[in-house]
């Protein structure tokens, strides 16, 4: 049987809850693990914020990732193009990751790192060298520097990288379902000619043409739809996630002058690692949280506090084990 419990309408909670949701997802927390939502796009769902039936939904196979098996009625659309292991469930996604992970290499980011850590002290010269020595974080570093190392990676060094962050915001983040599909449908007509360039290249060493070359050890290879979801996740989730690391990551430590002190008192690996693992886990990132969709193989509950499979389930960043606090300690060791 549904719950009976009044439906939360987290639109009425304003711009504070777009800027700082945890307060929000703390008191709902108080009065149980999951709630009956109208999530601010107007679709109603099922807001999950305790730990343990978090977990329990994540790993329940009834749920699933494709936006096709979403409801018609929530009036979601799919943002990104082709497939990739944002939109799979396994054996699909395992897949996906078995073939990516082939060229996805520790060696091939070591290779790397000299070129990011260049970068990185071009832009920081830059903003120093400011007359008032004030810059805007995300213009002069959180997006230039991600959207650098990305291009660097999968060998599209021409990138028209305004016009890209244009649609890929309008894609992610406008209100107009017409502009968001228009935004989708530019970036993917983009993306498959960057595509067709590497396909008519040859002896490539970035991770794009590898991605078109790789097969495993039974011929399997990516499809043509697979290799455009997979640009398009790299493209646009590599570089968003990560200029939200950075700007929320230095808030953060602006906000808290005895963390920023620990730090710079401090600037070793492993003081750096200290405050970067717990940065990408607490304050890194968005407010947004995954979206899991019924799979209509059992449909005869829609309360997931029975654990049956019902409608959209936003799943909330949940105390419980690891879990982290609002104020994220430079001195955590993982």
């Amino acid at each position: 049987m549904l719950t009976t419990e009044p439906l939360t309408d987290l639109a009425a909670f304003g711009e504070q809850f777009t800027r700082d949701p945890y307060p929000v997802y703390a008191a709902l927390r108080e009065k149980g693990p999951v709630h009956r939502v109208r999530i601010p796009e107007g679709a109603d769902a099922w807001l999950v914020v305790g730990h343990d039936i978090g977990r329990t939904l994540l790993a329940d196979q009834r749920f699933s990732k494709h936006w096709d098996r979403a409801s018609p009625a929530l009036g979601v659309v799919k943002v990104s193009s082709g497939t990739s292991m944002l939109s799979t469930d396994a054996p699909d996604h395992t897949r996906l990751r078995k073939l990516v992970a082939r060229e996805f290499t520790p060696r091939r980011m070591e290779r790397l790192a000299p070129r990011v850590q260049e970068m990185t002290d071009a832009l920081l010269d830059t903003m120093l060298s400011a007359p008032d020595r004030t810059a805007d974080l995300v213009e002069a570093l959180s997006f230039p520097l991600p959207m650098s190392v990305i291009c660097e990676l999968l060998g599209v060094p021409s990138l028209d990288r305004e016009k890209f962050r244009t649609w890929s915001g309008r894609a992610l983040s406008s209100t107009d379902r017409a502009v968001r599909a228009a935004s989708a449908e530019a970036m993917t007509a983009y993306i498959s000619g960057l595509l067709d360039d590497k396909r008519a290249q040859s002896g490539g060493d970035d991770l794009l043409s590898a991605l078109i070359h790789t097969a495993d050890e039974g011929g399997d290879r990516l499809s043509g739809d697979e290799l455009v979801g997979m640009a398009w996740l790299l493209l646009v989730a590599g570089h968003e996630t990560t200029v939200n690391l950075i700007t929320n990551g230095v808030h953060h430590l602006l906000a808290h002058p005895d963390q920023l002190a620990l730090l710079r008192a401090d600037f070793s690996p492993d003081r750096q690692r200290g405050g970067g693992d717990p940065a990408v886990r607490g304050a890194g990132g968005d407010p947004h949280v995954p979206l899991h969709h019924r799979t209509g193989r059992d449909r005869r509950d829609g309360d997931p506090r029975r654990r049956r499979a019902g409608a959209r389930r936003p799943v909330g960043r949940q105390p419980g084990p690891g879990a982290l606090p609002r104020r994220v300690p430079v001195r955590h060791h993982p």
